[in-house]
């Protein structure tokens, strides 16, 4: 019998028995309510039923990474991306909902974590980013939204693009210029807001109109335009001029939880794919026993378990307190290219079934296309791994 030795103590165990636990639950939440969900309600444009928030609210998934004094689960990115990869198996929305609380990566302070946290950590106070505009979108920097104070408040002018789930969301954190711009450092001036709104609606000052998408359906992508909106000096979050270090504060863990998410698109894909195979007969037998479809779920399989514990390592590294910039930049790159490719070649498994809306599979291509796209498109991350391996920026 060959002996297996034991890891060494530097080997990284990253499945423990209580994540396993938790990933063990977000599964079976998954597939007996995501993905029946998602099923029936994305082919038609439908949004993510309150009941799923609710249910995510209770198993606590909303305050995964918000420290147990303000009711949260005090866990890490680990396990923050281990649970978006199982939900996003279901429905790529519902594992990015996920974002939309566990602190939002929100630089508060003391006082607004004691009121804030709590309530997000219950799912009571979601939110949603205006950060992009149609000249600012990896170009953060080019923002042109702006600020101006008038006696103790600020009044919004201006447009911001891609704001998914802004009509839902409890609350949205705006960028805006409050300083002029400086032609030679234009990413300074820039300054962060929390807006107060109610679930549904857009507070005065604000309208909006929904973006008409191909997919990431469950919840709406708006347009919003700020005309007049009327802030207390109160809701500006960390100090004036700041805002552009807040935005790419998340940024690690915000690839990293994309990464995941684009596992959980392609698992669901090779998954379908593999229960097609089994049953679609074609010259006297199934599918899966022709060695081309064969080895394309193998070589699936082996895609996605890289991009898996490719970010397994980025999330421990940030769980560790390492910075890893390049590698989360790498791990976002890896996952969403590997994502498209495996979900293109399940519906090349399904053949004519998977250019039709009847399966899911459609699905999966849909949205894996669109994490090439957000958290930073692929040539910004690209842009990030060489300018790290070459020492400088061209």
């Amino acid at each position: 019998m060959t002996h297996r030795p034991e890891p060494r103590p530097d080997t990284p165990r990253y499945l423990t028995s209580e994540r396993k636990e938790i990933q063990r639950l977000a599964r079976e939440f998954t597939m007996n309510e995501v993905l029946p969900a998602a099923n029936e309600l994305d082919p038609v444009g439908g949004q993510i039923p309150d009941r799923l928030r609710q249910q995510m609210a209770d198993m606590g998934f909303f305050g995964l990474m918000i420290p147990e004094e303000y009711g949260g689960l005090g866990l890490g990115v680990f396990e923050y991306c281990l649970v978006a990869e199982e939900l996003s198996r279901g429905w790529l929305s519902v594992g990015s909902l996920l974002a939309r609380g566990n602190g939002m990566g929100g630089d508060f302070t003391e006082e607004q974590k004691a009121d804030l946290l709590p309530r997000m950590a219950a799912g009571d106070y979601l939110g949603a980013f205006a950060l992009s505009e149609a000249e600012a979108g990896s170009d953060v920097a080019n923002i042109s939204t702006r600020a101006r104070r008038e006696g103790d408040e600020w009044v919004v002018h201006g447009t911001k693009m891609w704001c998914t789930f802004a009509d839902q969301a409890d609350y949205l954190v705006l960028f805006a210029r409050t300083q002029d711009k400086d032609p030679t450092k234009p990413h300074r001036g820039i300054s962060a807001f929390l807006v107060d709104k109610d679930r549904g609606v857009f507070p005065a000052g604000v309208t909006g109109n929904p973006i008409r998408k191909i997919g990431y359906h469950g919840w709406r992508t708006w347009e919003l335009s700020f005309d007049g909106l009327r802030l207390p000096a109160s809701s500006m979050i960390g100090e004036e001029g700041r805002g552009f270090y807040l935005a790419l504060s998340g940024l690690e863990v915000g690839r990293a939880h994309t990464a995941a998410r684009a596992v959980g698109l392609a698992r669901a894909a090779l998954e379908d794919a593999v229960a097609y195979a089994r049953t679609r007969l074609q010259f006297g037998g199934p599918l899966s026993q022709f060695q081309d479809v064969r080895f394309k779920l193998a070589r699936m399989a082996a895609d996605i378990e890289a991009a898996r514990q490719l970010y397994y390592h980025v999330a421990t590294e940030i769980d560790s307190g390492r910075r890893c910039a390049r590698e989360a930049a790498m791990a976002k790159y890896v996952a969403s290219e590997m994502a498209e490719r495996v979900t293109s070649e399940a519906m090349q498994i399904h053949g004519g079934a998977g250019y039709t809306t009847d399966f899911a599979v459609e699905r999966h291509w849909r949205d894996a296309r669109l994490t090439r796209i957000f958290e930073g498109a692929n040539e910004i991350q690209l842009r990030v791994i060489s300018d790290d391996i070459l020492g400088d920026r061209a």
